[in-house]
């Protein structure tokens, strides 16, 4: 997806103005201090920004029913999940001197076209769902060192679990293998190799698609004619969806497979029901109602208004609940300036909503990472199999 820049410096410029007020504490509060919610919020992309953003409101109202003395302004920015978008407006934030932390960016181009604003104002980052490896490898030039932060896995996680739930059960696999050509799918395309080699096959094909592509009919050809039986997707949902359309147009019957950013209940619509039934996703996230207490939940229906129920059709509320609360627990123990949470985060253990102790290592992974969860959608519905 590419933008116009110009549509970007619009944005910036009236970042300040444009956030959303989401939640405050109690009036008694003594300090006030803002976070920034940056993700997908309009455009194409807008449902992953908008599932993830029911995490936030979520830990946030578990935060402020716990009576604190800092009160916390969640501001909303919306990056489009595109780069060109990204770095105007991560500008625009940077001058916000009440901004103490940024939980995302949610997308690891939107991410690295952020960096260099957000570095040179020493915010420190916590995301929900960026995962390209170069994110936090000392070595890229790409890297947000020191201030990035993320408890989700990196792609070179994901990429050995995507291999192993594509190809589980499928005599003889062949595999195509399809990215959309953005950071974080060449990114999660790399680190499907090492276990492919593991697992002694040899891709039919490395084929690739630019963000945006709407019709994919000469794509499931090419992948029909192939003879694969196992088609892996690097790439995001809506792109995913028409993709699952050709695929089941053309007759095919083998697995369809696909990582994080197909995880999205946009994805079933988009597709339909019938071209999305069996697909094989991953992602670095559970679903909420496995792992929240019953006052978590009760939180959840009190902070989005939304019966419990629907949280598991969110993707990354669970994942944005701990990237929010780690700025929570900062705030809570006394950390109310960029530096001082910045030093948190590089010293402080955190506890996630499954109840796990996390700590960030030197440049920004969750030491020891996390686990892959596997989902495959049934009747409709985007289904929790279990780790992989």
């Amino acid at each position: 997806m590419n933008k116009k820049l110009v549509g970007g410096i619009a944005i910036a410029a009236a970042a300040a103005l444009s956030f959303g007020v989401v939640s405050t504490s109690a009036d008694a509060a003594t300090k006030t201090v803002t976070l920034v919610f940056q993700a997908p919020l309009t455009g194409s992309d807008a449902l992953t920004g908008g599932d993830q953003f029911y995490g936030a409101q979520t830990a946030l109202q578990v935060y402020n029913d716990s009576n604190p003395t800092v009160k916390v302004v969640l501001k909303k920015a919306d990056d489009q999940g595109d780069p060109a978008v990204a770095g105007p407006l991560s500008q625009g934030i940077a001058t916000d001197k009440n901004v103490v932390g940024i939980i995302g960016p949610a997308y690891s181009g939107a991410s690295i076209a952020s960096f260099p604003a957000y570095k040179a104002a020493h915010i420190p980052l916590v995301s929900m769902s960026a995962t390209r490896v170069t994110l936090t490898d000392p070595k890229a030039r790409d890297n947000g060192f020191p201030f990035f932060h993320r408890v989700v896995p990196p792609d070179s996680l994901q990429g050995t679990s995507l291999v192993k739930w594509a190809t589980e059960g499928v005599t003889s696999p062949k595999v195509y293998v399809l990215d959309d050509l953005q950071s974080y799918s060449t990114g999660l395309v790399q680190y499907l190799a090492p276990q492919l080699k593991k697992q002694s096959i040899t891709p039919v094909a490395y084929s690739h698609q630019p963000k945006g592509t709407t019709d994919y009919t000469s794509e499931a050809s090419k992948i029909k004619a192939s003879g694969a039986n196992v088609v892996i997707y690097a790439g995001y949902y809506p792109e995913a969806a028409a993709l699952a359309k050709a695929l089941k147009l053309a007759n095919y019957t083998g697995v369809i497979a696909s990582g994080d950013g197909t995880l999205n209940t946009g994805f079933v619509t988009g597709a339909g029901s019938a071209a999305a039934e069996g697909v094989r996703l991953t992602a670095p996230d559970l679903p909420f109602s496995l792992v929240a207490s019953a006052a978590q939940k009760a939180a959840y229906t009190k902070a989005t208004g939304e019966a419990v129920s629907k949280a598991d059709s969110h993707v990354y509320v669970v994942s944005t609940y701990d990237a929010t609360n780690v700025f929570l627990t900062c705030i809570k123990g006394g950390a109310t300036t960029r530096a001082a949470i910045q030093n948190c985060l590089n010293n402080q253990s955190f506890s996630t909503l499954a109840g796990v102790n996390i700590k960030f290592g030197r440049y920004g992974d969750v030491v020891g990472g996390a686990p892959i969860g596997g989902f495959v959608v049934k009747n409709g519905v985007i289904d929790y199999v279990g780790a992989k």
